[in-house]
């Protein structure tokens, strides 16, 4: 009964605050509706006992990408109107269905290979930290290179971003 009720009142903010996000002409108001979302996918990984889950949706989403989102929405100034009639490349709209069936059907292949490869897999040990020792191997000694790699990529993002986005001087 407990869950059911945790399990509805969570749905509501969800789609409320996804409805937040689609319908809000503000972007820091929808950023705000996002956050709200990723709050309650959050409570529904406490229903589900999926703690650790819960604490990296809280930190990570609502609280990085989220706070990201607001850095590049304030950088940018988004309070500009812009015409979006207007194309700068008359090939984009096709570049970009291309892309998109292309996405597709990597996603396609990846879901189709993991099925595949999910009958395969050993099993776990029983203890309850298997796979946050199992994560972490796999982040800090397999794919370690990779992990770095993102780090310097994102920073060097924020740096351009700011570069190019600053005013020049008249001088």
């Amino acid at each position: 009964m407990v869950e059911s009720f945790v399990f509805a009142v969570a749905a509501v903010v969800i789609v409320a605050g996804a409805v937040g996000v689609l319908v809000n002409r503000n972007p820091v108001h929808a950023a705000l509706s996002l956050v709200a979302t990723l709050f309650g996918v959050a409570v529904l990984f406490v229903a589900l006992e999926a703690n650790f889950l819960a604490a990296v949706q809280v930190i990570v989403y609502a609280g990085a990408i989220v706070v990201l989102f607001l850095f590049v929405i304030m950088l940018l100034g988004v309070d500009r109107v812009e015409d979006l009639e207007i194309e700068p490349f008359p090939i984009q709209r096709w570049l970009a269905g291309v892309v998109g069936v292309g996405v597709a059907g990597l996603i396609i292949a990846a879901v189709a290979q993991g099925r595949k490869a999910l009958g395969e897999g050993e099993a776990l040990p029983a203890n309850g930290d298997s796979n946050i020792a199992q994560l972490a191997e796999n982040l800090f000694s397999d794919h370690v290179f990779a992990l770095e790699f993102t780090s310097i990529l994102l920073i060097v993002a924020v740096v351009g971003t700011v570069l190019l986005t600053r005013k020049r001087s008249a001088g």
